[in-house]
């Protein structure tokens, strides 16, 4: 079972295991329809294609009131169905944005109980330098029943955000310090919350780093919290997620996510924003 990382030669070897469903997650936050564009020109065969907007969010707020949504229980068995996965399915997610769509879906399943679930080191980029191929036929996804075990546990909510005894901030650190923001209402952070930018997870070919590395990194902003009592956020409850797989990559327990994001909780001016750098961070 693959349930963090997986090769690009180990999954090569496994193209026609009937058993094992790749989804390919290319997205653009700024054009919603590149990356299934990219997708049909070009992707791992077989794969199909699931995007941030349509395909890994709620249609409607349920869990959170973030601009990406965690689906619903109904909605989200709907949505795994539709890709043709099964609750014995092996499945290996990619981008071509080092992990940070590809590790939503990762958690995603995660959190509906599904465990055989990884993201492919280094993406497409990887797929390509190893010299395999690549196709443009979309094949017809076969509908599976995927039935979700949610883990409640591993998902916090707004009103919980002030009890969390440690709480990371994935995104850029000048997001982080309310030196810019693109997207929300308001700059800056939720108070006490450190930073860890997801891409420092990654080496300069967009590879994870090994846990040897990972782990004291990830340390340095745990500090001396427990593992379990740890949780990330970013701007909408995606890249957050690549720090919660590089976590569990890095031997720790999976951390928990707060999937409103910042995109939440600056939505409500009454809540506090903190701006600058906090100590240990």
């Amino acid at each position: 079972m693959h349930n963090t990382l997986i090769q690009a030669h180990t999954l090569n070897r496994r193209l026609s295991d009937p058993d094992w469903v790749i989804v390919d997650c290319q997205y653009d936050l700024a054009d919603k329809d590149a990356g299934y564009q990219s997708y049909l020109a070009g992707h791992i065969p077989g794969a199909v294609y699931a995007g941030l907007h349509k395909d890994l969010s709620g249609s409607q707020p349920v869990t959170d009131s973030g601009r990406h949504p965690v689906p619903s229980t109904e909605e989200l068995e709907e949505k795994l169905s539709a890709m043709g996965i099964e609750n014995h399915s092996q499945v290996v997610v990619y981008d071509r944005s080092g992990g940070a769509f590809a590790a939503r879906l990762w958690w995603l399943l995660h959190y509906a109980g599904h465990d055989r679930a990884a993201v492919l080191d280094g993406g497409l980029g990887a797929w390509t330098q190893a010299g395999y191929e690549l196709d443009t036929e979309e094949p017809q996804a076969v509908a599976g029943n995927f039935k979700a075990m949610i883990n409640t546990g591993r998902l916090v909510r707004v009103h919980e955000v002030a009890t969390i005894p440690r709480l990371i901030d994935s995104r850029e650190p000048k997001r982080y310090s309310g030196e810019t923001e693109p997207l929300d209402r308001v700059g800056g952070h939720i108070p006490g919350a450190l930073n860890r930018h997801w891409k420092d997870n990654l080496d300069e070919h967009g590879k994870f780093l090994p846990p040897n590395s990972l782990r004291p990194a990830l340390g340095d902003v745990y500090g001396d919290a427990q593992p379990e009592g740890v949780t990330f956020y970013c701007g909408s409850g995606v890249t957050a997620c690549h720090n919660l797989l590089a976590a569990v990559h890095a031997g720790y327990p999976l951390p928990r996510l707060y999937a409103g994001s910042w995109s939440e909780w600056s939505s409500d001016p009454a809540r506090p924003v903190a701006i600058g750098y906090e100590a240990g961070g």
